[in-house]
């Protein structure tokens, strides 16, 4: 009989190391199986419409290089999304300055090595190991994706490896010798039990209970539904509807689209109920939209654009009608994306985010360890500030 989970000492045991540039060769099960179930973003389905519809490619910057540990008769163990870049854009942590550093010194910064989810700034796991393993275990196979990301990035000439958005416990996990830590600045929204969106509101001074009374009123005014759906209720005209609002919204921040037409629909088809739409409709007219994908404890609002601009749409189908699916689901956190100090006065407070970066020159790192000591300090001290401002009563925590 073979061993269970629990009785294996990997310590001891051969593990085999693989490398992917298509995670279309590895079978959704088991890669599943090392990502759980938690977050989507890490799923087989979530990181195959990237691919499969063209959206993370080598020739767009981003050469999948996935690393999947089993054992020598082939049972999954772990596994970490992994991709090789000649650029740094679509990450959200920003390392512009360190590759001006390298070249202003003669030496390339490109190609580097991310372990990430691609335009995706949400916290989750980064090395996917089961939670079934003993925490022995757990340690041996992170140490391990760790040394084979590190060997990749010598095999490569990376000048560098970056893990983007882990937990705070792979944070801290991870830190050790040559791996330099960083956070960053989020807004998220926290479930404090409320039975509906009128206690969470009761926890708000009474001035801003009524701002944000008054933005719902408005916009639900301006369209005759608001509704949300899900799974295969999302149909390819709604999707193809939906990617003319993604592109609106990128041409108004002059921002690049990423995202190929395809991926909203493979998504749907892949990843199922753990898609929903957030929709307002004119009549028959479906005239804006916020995309989010559910896990098992937390709601993640990513993508939102309209037809035309109506009052304070995009604060109820972003962030108000999420925390109202938040409390009707019993969903703990809503994480509504990067940057925006405009949800600090919409009840999603500010939250550390983490990084960790590994840099192989030896004068870049010594350079970004001393100024990451004084971003970090900042972080914490911008946090604090920004929660002397917070829209809750001063007997909320």
């Amino acid at each position: 009989m073979s061993p269970s989970p629990d009785d294996m000492d990997l310590k001891n045991l051969p593990i085999v190391m693989n490398l992917f540039t298509d995670i279309g060769k590895i079978e959704a099960s088991r890669w599943d199986f090392c990502a759980g179930q938690d977050n989507p973003f890490v799923s087989h389905g979530f990181l195959s419409a990237l691919e499969s519809s063209g959206s993370v490619t080598a020739e767009r910057g981003w050469q999948p290089c996935h690393l999947f540990l089993e054992t020598e008769d082939g049972r999954p163990l772990a596994a970490t999304p992994l991709y090789l870049k000649s650029h740094s854009y679509g990450e959200y942590v920003f390392d512009w300055g360190w590759a001006r550093a390298m070249e202003q010194a003669g030496r390339p910064y490109y190609p580097k090595l991310q372990c990430a989810v691609p335009f995706t700034p949400a916290t989750g796991p980064r090395l996917l190991v089961p939670e079934i393993y003993q925490e022995q275990n757990r340690k041996t196979l992170q140490q391990t994706l760790l040394n084979g990301m590190l060997q990749i990035m010598q095999e490569q000439k990376a000048s560098s490896l970056h893990i983007t958005f882990p937990t705070v416990q792979e944070w801290k996990d991870l830190a050790q010798p040559g791996i330099m830590q960083r956070t960053g600045l989020q807004y998220h929204w926290q479930n404090r039990d409320y039975s509906d969106f009128g206690d969470f509101l009761n926890d708000l001074s009474s001035r801003k209970r009524k701002a944000i009374r008054k933005e719902r009123k408005a916009a639900q005014a301006s369209c005759s539904d608001i509704r949300w759906l899900r799974g295969s209720e999302i149909t390819p005209e709604i999707w193809a509807r939906f990617y003319s609002f993604y592109l609106s919204t990128v041409d108004k921040k002059f921002a690049y689209a990423y995202l190929t037409p395809d991926f909203f629909e493979k998504l749907g088809q892949l990843m199922g109920d753990r898609v929903l739409l957030s929709t307002a409709w004119q009549q028959d007219e479906l005239v804006a939209a916020a995309l989010n994908l559910e896990g098992q404890t937390t709601l993640y609002g990513r993508y939102w654009g309209c037809k035309t601009e109506l009052s304070h749409l995009h604060f109820e189908l972003c962030y108000y009608q999420a925390i109202d699916h938040a409390i009707e689901k019993g969903l703990s956190t809503v994480e509504a994306g990067a940057q925006g100090d405009h949800k600090l006065q919409r009840g999603y407070l500010p939250t550390e985010t983490y990084s960790l970066h590994a840099i192989a020159d030896p004068g870049l790192r010594r350079a970004v360890e001393f100024s990451l000591r004084d971003e970090n300090r900042a972080i914490k001290a911008e946090i604090d500030a920004l929660l002397e401002l917070s829209p809750f009563k001063r007997d909320i925590p």
